[in-house]
């Protein structure tokens, strides 16, 4: 069974920056489209950003355009995350649904995704 692992999370200052990791032992990730959606307590999971196999094509939520960037290094996906806000507090997954393929579309479909990671979570507090 195949799982994501994420790191990189933590505690950290508004307006400070910080860069999550997303890799899976005896996976490929550099073959898949890679997502990284987030949830908050008591709110609905959120997609965050995603980047493409098929184009290299890289995606975002509204909230988090101009301040994240999503990146891929070999067997690596990062995202990072700057300029980050109190309201970016929230549990962060990645997750791919097997294919090459992601858009605004797939991140907004959360549901499809067949492999996960066990989150890693990012307190944004002074």
């Amino acid at each position: 069974q195949v799982q994501l692992v994420e790191s990189g999370g933590g505690l950290v200052q508004p307006g400070g920056s910080l860069r999550l990791s997303c890799t899976a032992p005896g996976f490929t990730l550099d073959d898949y489209g890679i997502h990284w959606f987030r949830q908050a307590p008591g709110k609905e999971r959120e997609g965050v950003s995603c980047i493409s196999r098929t184009d290299g094509a890289t995606y975002y939520g509204t909230s988090v355009q101009g301040r994240f960037t999503i990146s891929r290094d070999k067997n690596t996906v990062y995202l990072q995350m700057n300029d980050l806000k109190p309201e970016d507090t929230a549990v962060y997954y990645c997750a791919t649904d097997g294919y090459r393929y992601c858009s605004e579309y797939t991140l907004s479909d959360s549901y499809v995704m067949n492999y996960w990671g066990k989150g890693t979570l990012v307190t944004v507090s002074s």
